[in-house]
């Protein structure tokens, strides 16, 4: 039976999924060694150390083929350590998108910076590239690209864009750990990345952060903004020396040895489950090429580049060819089939009080513009992909697991809503 045959269940029909779905969506995967790892460095007495935090960072980067790792104790940390690795303080600006989680930008508060939000591309959901030159200016300092959601940035003219305008480029890789693009691995490309492990993640250690770079300037720094037992390890720095053993940031960055012992058991079996992900999700969408309304948020299949883990997995929504039906009214349709799913992204940083109109440090005027004499605020309407993906992105299923059987199940939801769309209007 054609999907166009069968009645949509929000209409009276039968529900496309029947298949109970088990573990397939279970995240993230415990098991005893990951039990035993803690349990061992509990046991030990070792949860504020480094000696099993050091061990991790050294296998996390040979995974990924650079010089060094540093955990952090959030991904948030990685990414403030990262910003101020690369110069970035008073007066100075990042350029970010606006659609990604805030730990992407607000740090850069903190370091008394701000923010020029820039738009992303609505099949991508990506900072685009296009969005980025003209808003380089003398207080640029870095651009911060997202990996958003799993799908790799385009990261060719962005590291173009920086080279030409001597300004950094810092991954965040947190949705996209294992991807690639063009066969470099995600978290390699830029200056420096900053990757985040909180439970949710696809290569999840409980709660932490780990910073990646191949220089080693930036790693003496971000050891010296945060990790203060650790001023030792800095050694070709002058200007760093004179201050050591007291942290520069005030902050203490150091991962929680629970979290480095469960992220190096996660790590050893991580390939083997990213490639379990990637065979469902890509399964998924093969059967959803041809459908109209949605497209797959994945790279093309001979581009060399492919999504990570696929965090918190999204699909681009085309109303357009579905004769204009709301994107609630698909998501309301969806969910009677069976699917668990729901409309939008993160909410368009651009457009939040915290970065329009507090005052964070009781300064007489908003943090945003405190350091700077210039208004850069984004009103409503300058970032107009970001202001409307609410409302044409949407979450896809997250399958842990290649079973074909539950997997063609949530296929032929989206395919049934999709073709009868004209019965929703």
């Amino acid at each position: 039976m054609s999907a166009t045959e069968e009645q949509l269940a929000l209409l009276g029909g039968p529900k496309a999924i029947q298949t109970d779905p088990g573990d397939i969506f279970d995240w993230p995967i415990i098991t005893e060694e990951d039990e035993a790892a803690v349990l061992e460095c509990l046991r030990a007495g070792k949860m504020s150390g480094t000696d099993i935090t050091k061990q991790f960072e050294r296998e996390y980067a040979q995974w990924h083929g650079v010089r060094y790792a540093l955990g952090h104790n959030t991904g948030t940390a990685a990414l403030q350590a990262a910003m101020w690795a690369c110069g970035v303080g008073y007066g100075d600006e990042i350029i970010c998108p606006s659609i990604t989680y805030w730990a992407s930008a607000l740090p850069a508060f903190s370091l008394r910076a701000t923010v020029n939000f820039a738009d992303i591309h609505p099949d991508t959901l990506d900072i685009d590239p296009d969005d980025i030159e003209h808003r380089i200016n003398d207080r640029t300092k870095a651009i911060v690209v997202v990996h958003y959601c799993g799908y790799p940035c385009d990261m060719d003219p962005i590291m173009e864009i920086a080279e030409k305008h001597d300004v950094k480029v810092i991954e965040d890789a947190s949705h996209a750990q294992g991807g690639h693009y063009k066969g470099r691995l995600i978290g390699t490309i830029g200056h420096v990345a900053a990757l985040s492990g909180m439970t949710g993640k696809s290569l999840p250690f409980g709660e932490g952060g780990m910073l990646l770079t191949d220089d080693k300037e930036i790693y003496e720094r971000a050891i010296a903004w945060g990790h203060y037992a650790r001023h030792n390890e800095i050694e070709d720095n002058p200007d760093l020396a004179p201050f050591a053993r007291l942290p520069f940031g005030g902050v203490k960055h150091r991962m929680h040895q629970l979290s480095s012992a469960l992220g190096r058991v996660q790590l050893r079996h991580y390939a083997e489950r990213l490639e379990q992900i990637q065979k469902a999700m890509n399964y998924f969408w093969d059967q959803l090429e041809d459908v109209p309304g949605i497209k797959a948020h994945r790279p093309p299949k001979d581009s060399g580049s492919d999504n990570g883990g696929w965090y918190a997995a999204r699909c681009p929504y085309r109303p357009e060819e579905l004769e204009g039906l709301p994107i609630s009214r698909f998501i309301e349709a969806l969910r009677a089939e069976g699917v668990n799913t729901w409309a939008g992204t993160n909410f368009p940083l651009h457009l939040h009080p915290v970065f329009t109109d507090l005052d964070i440090y009781n300064e007489g005027k908003p943090t945003r513009i405190s350091t700077i004499d210039e208004d850069i605020r984004q009103p409503k309407g300058s970032l107009p992909v970001s202001e409307s993906i609410a409302e044409r992105a949407m979450t896809i299923p997250w399958f842990k697991h290649y079973r074909p059987q539950i997997i063609d199940e949530h296929a032929w939801a989206y395919r049934k809503v999709c073709e009868n769309a004209d019965a929703l209007l």
